[in-house]
């Protein structure tokens, strides 16, 4: 199988990240249009197209941007969440190194369709050379009358600040990313209201990811038709996917929606490395649920599928995992990552994630009983449907109770009450 890029066509080309380069491949001719059509058309072609956010929970963009009120005196404000830092992944970053202006293009749209003369482009502080190539792209896009003062002569008016923000993992988080623009602490905000309604400074926010306004000018420029026949029915498009792990070939891979996860990994990363068996791929970056080989065969890479097997496409991150990876050191790496990033602010997560670290070093140690894995699966009940004001706690928990439902013989063959005993609970495939 072949990549589908659409996104990243023109990735690869040492110019990728110049105006002059991007205008020549029909760059900004989506902007073009949007700025001749009224806030209302931009956003029916944008829910028709049936494009769904890119940056983990898969919400309509459409319909997201439709919920900003039209006729209230305050100021309206577009941010683009580049704070990436969920484990495993790395296509924005990629996307924000070489393609800035396709992702300043789709920031203009929409700031178009929902009446925001202002937006942030919120980076991740590490991120030094998306940082340059950012504002690089930005000063660019003054100097040529694509951001600024009466865009192209259509009257809309639109300034864009890039904001580098301190590596906090929470911040990517959209009200504590808000909180982060304000100055204030990176905690999040109770819901409701929600940004559309009482986002920066209290006004009518939208917050998408990069890789959802890269995709918008080629929807505006292509039509809304022509991009829900790509993918499936309810997961139309294509996706960049950051595969790493025990592939061959690891890099951003931008696949259509629909894709069998095999094939992913078979045909365009090369196969397992070392041509070992494989063990088990978390499809989405480490906050959601592992799958087994036997699932992975079953999977496809869109959204229904993933749901189907009881996990998600989440941030793109597809890390796979072979014969002979120990899962017990592995989720305890993504618990103490948890422990280390909660914000604090809510009991189950704080105390939550922090006794799940412990009780997991004590099981990798060697010094773990049967009590203490079934404690992590009590605590991890806890832990999460709503028990918290954000996902941070649930995502803790899709990281480790999953691993151990699926792969419990392993954790079991770890602790001092059961090592050594040919008896032992088999993996199980519920979550």
């Amino acid at each position: 199988m072949a990549e589908m890029k659409i996104l990243t066509k023109f990735i690869d080309d040492p110019r990728s990240n110049e105006l002059e380069f991007y205008e020549s491949v029909h760059g900004y001719d989506g902007m073009k249009k949007a700025l001749s059509l009224a806030p209302d058309e931009i956003i029916e072609i944008v829910k028709k197209s049936g494009l769904r956010g890119r940056g983990g929970a898969g919400f309509p963009t459409g319909l997201k941007w439709s919920f900003i009120p039209k006729d209230i005196p305050k100021p309206k404000y577009l941010i683009c969440n580049a704070d990436e830092g969920e484990p495993g992944t790395f296509k924005d970053r990629k996307l924000i190194e070489n393609l800035p202006h396709q992702i300043i293009e789709g920031m203009v749209i929409g700031a178009k369709a929902i009446g925001a003369n202002k937006g942030f482009f919120y980076i991740r502080g590490e991120f030094n050379k998306g940082i340059d190539s950012m504002q690089k792209a930005i000063d660019e896009a003054y100097t040529k009358g694509y951001l600024g003062k009466n865009i192209l002569g259509s009257g809309f008016d639109f300034d864009l600040v890039l904001y580098a923000g301190a590596g906090a993992y929470i911040c990517g988080e959209e009200t504590a990313l808000i909180n982060s623009l304000e100055g204030r602490r990176g905690h999040p905000r109770l819901k409701p209201p929600f940004p559309a309604v009482s986002g920066l400074y209290r006004c009518p926010t939208v917050v998408n990811n990069v890789e959802t306004f890269s995709t918008v000018p080629h929807i505006l420029d292509k039509g809304a038709d022509w991009y829900s026949k790509i993918g499936t029915e309810k997961s139309p498009g294509t996706r960049l996917f950051s595969v790493s792990g025990h592939v061959k070939r690891p890099g951003v891979y931008e696949i259509e929606l629909g894709t069998p996860l095999l094939e992913l990994i078979n045909d365009l990363c090369g196969g397992m490395l070392d041509d070992k068996p494989l063990k088990a791929v978390i499809p989405g970056g480490s906050s959601v649920p592992i799958l087994t080989a036997e699932e992975c065969k079953t999977a496809n890479m869109d959204f229904e599928s993933m749901a189907a097997h009881k996990t998600m496409l989440g941030s793109g991150a597809v890390i796979v995992i072979g014969e002979g990876t120990d899962l017990v050191e592995t989720t305890y790496r993504f618990a103490r990552f948890y422990a280390h990033e909660s914000c604090g602010q809510c009991t189950p997560c704080r105390e939550g994630t922090h006794w799940v670290r412990d009780l997991l070093h004590k099981i990798r140690e060697g010094e773990g009983t049967s009590a203490d894995l079934e404690l992590i699966l009590s605590l991890s009940r806890n832990m999460e449907g709503g028990t918290t004001i954000c996902p941070l706690s649930d995502a803790c928990v899709g990281a480790v109770r999953p691993t151990i439902l699926k792969f419990r013989h392993e954790f079991e063959a770890r602790l001092k009450d059961k090592a050594g005993k040919e008896e032992q609970i088999p993996a199980q495939t519920g979550v």
